[in-house]
């Protein structure tokens, strides 16, 4: 389980959506919204209401010696807790 939680992510986006009880996740690609919320629960110890994803596909990224490599393709999820439970980012 832990391999598909990758991080939470702390970004201006995700400092807005926490207002709403909501936080930013980086995850597996291949993680499904049921192993996440499982995911979600069992390390953080929350409920969680819903789950919500978006992929991202890799790029082309040009390196200083003109060589070209590709980025990794990563997924993001905002998951939706309870009224009152939130996740402590150290």
């Amino acid at each position: 389980m832990n391999t598909i939680i990758r991080k939470v992510s702390v970004t201006e986006k995700g400092t807005l959506i926490g207002s709403a009880n909501q936080y930013m996740l980086e995850v597996a690609p291949s993680a499904t919204k049921p192993e996440i919320r499982a995911a979600v629960e069992a390390q953080f110890g929350v409920h969680v209401e819903a789950v919500n994803t978006s992929n991202y596909r890799s790029r082309t990224v040009a390196t200083r010696t003109r060589r070209t490599t590709q980025s990794q393709a990563w997924k993001r999820a905002i998951v939706t807790l309870r009224d009152g439970e939130r996740i402590e980012i150290v």
